[in-house]
């Protein structure tokens, strides 16, 4: 998932609250896995694939965007979902690679659905998920009926957000792939889905890198930054092999360059090393969005809800929250809102 640059940032902790009145970009493809994955159908006889409904659809990924872009309208956040597009043909063994392993984790877990063995379904279930082109269009579909803004990428979702941010489209963008500074995100929020919760006993805190400050500790250039990155290894080449972020950096600031250090240490350069460097400095971007906020149509949206069988008292929950919140619009019709 993109180059580790948690060893050179010094992140700083936030809440939600600090963000409320910006409009933060959110790698929704990041966060949908996170959905599919946890959501499941559980129980000892669960199969451990993501949560269905009654006409055998999967919904987990429906169910984690409708309380997650709740939870960030009720904390004043506008949300603005983006979802990847095509990849890069760069990035085409790395697709590759995960695409082989999933396709392992479902054959192991329909080997264990034929037994009965319903712990070891749980565990390849889990592994197993993909996000579907289809899903990603219902995902759309019900954030659009939610009001807020959804954008499909013209490639990576995280430099969509990233490049919208730096033109000051968006107040930063959240997302765990650290590739999104190598974009020239001025804010990258880390953390922001699973903020509150716990990892081995530790309450997860939502996390604010700053480039710039990034940059200016460790004195070098984003285009540094970018060639450190690619050195290290990123989804689009596996690096140089003996160079990790603390040697990298020490090689970046007495070399300048890529060029420059593989001369200097014998080193083959990186095999279309321009075009690597082009993928992070000039990243393309869909420029066809609406970021403003609209009015929830309730009924709409309960109707779109309830036809995939998400319960009543979701629903209603969800909708109080939003009422709340300043986001709905009746249709004329009496809701429990008028009362």
């Amino acid at each position: 998932m993109g180059c580790n640059l948690r060893d050179l940032a010094t992140p700083e902790h936030i809440e939600l609250t600090d963000l409320a009145g910006q409009k933060i970009g959110i790698d929704a493809f990041l966060v949908a896995f996170q959905f599919l994955t946890t959501i499941r159908q559980r129980g000892d006889t669960g199969d451990g694939g993501p949560l269905r409904d009654s006409k055998g659809r999967v919904v987990a990924h429906l169910m984690g965007f409708l309380e997650r872009t709740t939870t960030f309208l009720e904390k004043g956040i506008t949300p603005v979902w983006i979802f990847d597009g095509k990849h890069p043909e760069l990035k085409a063994d790395v697709v590759a690679e995960r695409r082989a392993k999933k396709e392992a984790a479902q054959l192991k877990w329909k080997e264990a659905l034929e037994v009965g063995d319903y712990v070891e379904a749980q565990k390849w279930g889990q592994r197993s998920v993909g996000f579907t082109s289809q899903m990603v269009e219902e995902s759309m579909e019900m954030l659009e009926l939610l009001g807020v803004p959804a954008i499909r990428a013209a490639a990576e979702g995280e430099a969509q957000g990233a490049v919208m941010t730096n033109r000051g489209e968006l107040d930063g963008i959240a997302t765990q792939d650290w590739d999104a500074l190598l974009y020239g995100s001025p804010i990258m929020i880390r953390n922001l889905m699973s903020a509150g919760s716990k990892r081995m006993g530790k309450v997860i805190r939502a996390e604010k890198i700053v480039l710039a400050d990034l940059l200016a500790e460790h004195e070098i250039s984003k285009e540094q930054l970018v060639d450190l990155a690619i050195m290290i290894g990123t989804d689009f080449h596996p690096g140089i092999r003996g160079i990790g972020p603390k040697t990298g950096l020490k090689l970046i600031k007495e070399h300048m360059t890529i060029e420059a250090i593989c001369a200097a240490k014998d080193k083959e350069i990186p095999e279309r090393l321009d075009e690597i460097r082009q993928i992070f400095l000039n990243h393309p971007t869909n420029d066809d969005f609406d970021l403003q906020l609209k009015p929830i149509n309730m009924d709409n949206l309960r109707a779109w809800l309830e036809n995939r069988d998400m319960s009543n008292a979701r629903i209603e929950r969800n909708f109080k929250r939003l009422d709340k919140a300043g986001n709905v619009r009746n249709t004329g019709q009496s809701s429990l809102f008028d009362f």
